[in-house]
């Protein structure tokens, strides 16, 4: 079979790779129909995470159909149509039975090996999934392949965020970055509650996308600052959604923070914070962080999405063909032609 490989920083080939196999008896093989690129597949591709084995299959984000199960699989059969988060579960240690599925003590990421050691990802026409009853859970008839991706991270990363963000109806709510993450967070807050939201990002067609959602789109700079002070009567934003992961993103989002604010953040750093325990300290600052229990949110979101939130969808603005992973990168990495999105269509 083929996959989308990681080969070196900035270096993603189509390549002939093995068939996954069974390999233990609560394995699934799951045949892939659509694909999803991810901010942090960007990570590893601009060389800003180190320690993925060249030859990895990419990816995360997958849905598609059971071909095989291990003997132990009870929730799906062969013929199932599926959908599963960034990382697999037992369902049944600790962190699991307190819905910290991203924390399984068995969990691993799809889409990362080092060493040798973890799992191919989901960027490929098939892919093996451990924990597959923890994991894979049937997509419902209703519910679009697109929403089902998206429901696997993207959304409820959204999600998540926007929950650990704190968010009060009558303050502002700023969110960092307008890629997919961020355009669905704007989403979320909104269904939080949130009725001003500042949106921040560089690339016009974001913040246009952005704007049409109802929040205040910005470019980043000084003017930032000055708007969100002036919305929020002086004091800042009450919460802050930070999907960036780069120094500058974190600073933006202590400096408009309000003594006393949030910040929720979702965007995964790799540097040395951007302020430091001292400015924290003096501004009382609140500091969340973490990877959604995506398992978790998709239990909790399927049948929200399926009945009022069908919209989520337009936040994938352009499909490739897998072969054509060289320019789907290029395209998603540099926001290229207002690339929101980009998935990998196997259909």
């Amino acid at each position: 079979m083929h996959g989308v490989c990681f080969r070196a920083p900035g270096v993603v080939a189509w390549e002939d790779v093995i068939d996954p196999a069974i390999q233990d008896p609560a394995d699934a093989v799951v045949g892939v129909d659509l694909a999803g690129l991810c901010g942090s597949d960007l990570h590893p591709f601009f060389g800003r995470e180190q320690g993925l084995d060249p030859g990895t299959v990419m990816g995360h984000e997958f849905v598609g159909r059971v071909l095989d199960v291990g003997p132990a699989v009870r929730s799906v059969r062969p013929g199932d149509h599926v959908y599963a988060p960034f990382s697999t579960s037992c369902g049944q240690c600790a962190a699991c039975r307190s819905a910290l599925t991203s924390r399984c003590e068995c969990g691993q990421l799809f889409g990362w090996r080092s060493d040798g050691v973890g799992l191919h990802g989901g960027q490929a026409e098939r892919v093996r999934v451990p924990l597959a009853d923890g994991t894979l859970q049937p997509v419902p008839a209703g519910l679009s392949v697109e929403a089902a991706l998206l429901l696997g991270d993207n959304f409820s990363t959204a999600c998540y965020c926007a929950d650990m963000a704190g968010i009060q109806p009558d303050g502002v709510t700023v969110v960092i970055g307008c890629g997919s993450v961020g355009v669905l967070g704007i989403i979320a807050a909104t269904l939080a509650g949130a009725r001003t939201i500042v949106a921040v990002d560089p690339v016009p067609e974001r913040r246009a996308r952005a704007a049409a959602l109802g929040a205040v789109a910005m470019a980043p700079g000084p003017d930032v600052a000055r708007t969100v002070a002036a919305l929020g009567h002086g004091r800042g934003a009450d919460s802050v959604m930070e999907f960036v992961g780069l120094p500058a993103a974190q600073r933006l989002a202590w400096e408009v923070l309000r003594p006393g604010g949030v910040m929720a953040v979702i965007g995964c750093h790799t540097s040395a914070f951007a302020f430091s325990p001292s400015e924290a300290y003096d501004k009382n600052l609140t500091y969340r962080t973490g990877r959604c229990p995506a398992r978790h949110y998709m239990e909790r979101l399927t049948e929200r999405v399926m009945q009022d939130l069908p919209h989520i969808t337009q936040v994938v603005t352009h499909r490739f063909a897998p072969s054509d992973c060289v320019r789907a990168y290029d395209v998603f990495a540099h926001q290229r032609d207002g690339c929101v999105k980009a998935v990998f269509d196997f259909a």
